[in-house]
């Protein structure tokens, strides 16, 4: 047997289990022709007692789902709970900062301007640091209130701040960070 009677065996073999294969495919496309009502996947949704839902309902696709109430942020709240805030886990949540400031009395400016008496000091106030004009114009001095607005969401506290930080939403975190920061001076 030379190998081009080889070949053909082998080219059977191969078709034959091409036809098979290719029937068996073609049976279960026309068994399951038909289309589900909603295309996709309907994922099991949490219960809660006042959803509005009949028990066991597994939660509908289309049914709102209530979503807890976000509480505004309210510096002013921030700023009371300071005194009772920890300064240390205010230092370990400053390594977040220390990427783009420095802290130290005398310090560096890096990407940022050095924090060392930022409490109380004024706003674009640090010598030797290039200040974005929307900062300049800002005015006044740091407070706790201010920082703590400014800490929370940058952008929005001065619209054109080249601070890139997103901002920190825990308020336990914030007031840990300006108990630490209130330190430094």
């Amino acid at each position: 047997m030379d190998t081009f009677e080889l070949s053909k065996i082998a080219g059977a073999v191969l078709t034959a289990l091409l036809f098979i294969v290719g029937f068996q495919v073609a049976l279960d496309i026309a068994h399951h022709s038909e289309s589900p009502e909603k295309p996709g996947y309907v994922l099991p949704m949490p219960q809660s007692e006042g959803s509005g839902l009949p028990a066991g309902a597994g939660g509908a696709v289309d049914a709102p789902v209530a979503m807890p109430a976000v509480a505004a942020f309210d510096p002013a709240e921030v700023v009371a709970s300071v005194p009772n805030a920890d300064a240390s886990a205010g230092a370990t949540i400053f390594k977040k900062c220390g990427a783009c400031h420095s802290i130290e009395q005398g310090g560096p400016n890096k990407v940022g301007p050095n924090l060392w008496g930022v409490v109380g000091r004024a706003k674009a106030g640090h010598e030797g640091f290039n200040y974005s004009k929307a900062m300049q114009e800002k005015g006044g001095d740091w407070t706790l209130e201010d920082l703590a607005s400014f800490i929370h969401k940058p952008k929005e506290y001065v619209s054109g701040t080249k601070m890139l930080f997103p901002g920190i939403s825990s308020p336990t975190d914030l007031a840990d960070l300006l108990a630490y920061l209130n330190s430094q001076k």
